[in-house]
């Protein structure tokens, strides 16, 4: 585990999964269960396998609701703050969030039109466990809108309704970020802690990764075989798709917005971009993306502002992958996938069930490599289209009073984990 320091001084526990080793216990898990499918071995070995891959999978889950609301307030609370900063921050933020409703639109309109001419193998069913889910009814317009609001927020969690706890707990976050000085710091130091906490749990439980997928990955393959091996490789190429989509917007940002020249753009992306590839790690990466920034002639007082805020509260794949993995499962459990379930899914996922992505977890690292590549070459993209609009308003005859703060030397935000460390992006 690692540590990094918070500008209020907190800290934010930073959890890396055992990559190669529970790559293998995929691996093995599949074929062990594929060779012994046939035999009177393989009931024996399941008896053990299924109930510790249970298990495993359970202890994930019990973490899911408090990190969610944790990460939400602490999250939100700084973008709140970041946006009372000034005109620049504003402006920027207002870019920030126009990319990740692109982001998760691009996915909601791309992924389905995907999986219709790239169907998903017909192995999946059983690799990923979905035989045993009830395909879910789509509510109506009037009973989608009242579900917005939870009337009982400990009864919603239970349910793991994860959309009417969005909500609250934004806009509870919003209420926290206007709290006084001393109540806004308590509330934000209870929910770090909280996060925190589920953070230790969590790194604990994925320790533990490669023997829970090598038990689960036995179970599925004895019922899919071979076919187990094609769905993965399914599921790798078509969520890292969604995030390519994402990452040649960032070009097109840079050139449209930034008004960079497109090769030139290509070709000073090249060290952070390799960065990102080595490291998956948009943190990591920040160095060298402002070393990109000053070869691209963007100011250092833009590039010092923008870039370590990008860094801690923007995922710019994010919405289009967590999507993308959301209708995928979706497809699989029988959800019917109509606008409105889709229009809900760009703010959070569609509220498919958790079970089936716990052997995606093993391969997460192949679409991890495009979630940072796309995070880091939006994160200069947004930089050089904010440092453009600051000509803009010196143009305009109207200096921004945020000049004089982005000039600082200041990182108002606080620094996350990288992609490939859990909570991911």
């Amino acid at each position: 585990m690692a540590r990094e320091t918070t500008e209020s001084g907190g800290e934010l526990i930073a959890i890396r999964l055992p990559v190669w080793w529970t790559f293998g216990g995929l691996v093995a898990g599949l074929l062990l269960g594929w060779v012994l499918a046939e035999s009177s071995v393989i009931t024996a070995l399941l008896a053990i396998t299924e109930p510790t891959g249970a298990l495993w999978l359970r202890a994930l889950q019990m973490t899911i609701i408090p990190l969610v609301a944790a990460l939400l307030v602490v999250g939100i609370a700084q973008m709140v703050r970041a946006a009372r900063a000034g005109r620049v921050a504003r402006r920027m933020l207002m870019l920030v969030f126009a990319v990740l409703v692109f982001s998760g639109t691009s996915t909601a309109v791309l992924m389905p039109l995907r999986l219709d001419t790239f169907p998903i193998p017909a192995a999946a069913a059983s690799l990923l466990e979905t035989e045993t889910i009830t395909p879910q009814q789509v509510p109506g317009i009037a009973d989608f809108v009242t579900s917005l609001v939870a009337p009982n927020v400990v009864a919603a969690a239970a349910e793991t309704a994860m959309l009417p706890l969005t909500i609250f707990f934004a806009v509870f976050a919003v209420a926290v970020a206007r709290l006084p000085e001393g109540q806004r710091a308590t509330l934000l130091g209870f929910f770090r802690a909280m996060a925190n906490a589920m953070l230790t749990i969590i790194g604990w439980v994925l320790w533990l990764a490669p023997v829970g997928v090598f038990a689960l990955a036995v179970g599925v393959a004895a019922k899919a075989g071979g076919g187990a091996f094609a769905t993965l490789v399914h599921y790798i190429l078509t969520v890292t798709a969604m995030g390519t989509v994402i990452m040649l917007a960032g070009y097109v940002l840079a050139i449209v917005l930034g008004r960079m020249n497109p090769l030139a753009f290509a070709r000073a992306m090249i060290p952070a971009q390799a960065v990102a590839l080595s490291t998956q790690s948009s943190l990591a990466s920040l160095p060298a993306m402002l070393a990109t920034a000053r070869r691209l002639g963007v100011r250092e007082s833009t590039a010092d502002f923008a870039l370590p805020l990008s860094v801690a509260i923007f995922r710019a794949t994010s919405p289009a992958m967590n999507m993308a993995v959301a209708i995928y499962v979706a497809t699989l459990a029988g959800v019917e996938l109509s606008p409105m379930i889709l229009l809900a899914g760009i703010a959070v996922a569609l509220g498919v069930p958790v079970e089936p992505l716990a052997l995606l977890v093993a391969v997460e690292m192949l679409p991890d490599i495009m979630r940072t590549l796309g995070n880091v070459t939006m994160d200069v993209a947004v930089t050089t289209a904010v440092d453009r609009t600051r000509d803009d308003t010196h143009m305009a005859g109207n200096p921004s009073p945020a000049d004089v703060l982005a000039s600082r030397d200041t990182n108002p935000a606080t620094a996350s984990p990288g992609e490939n460390q859990w909570p991911s992006n």
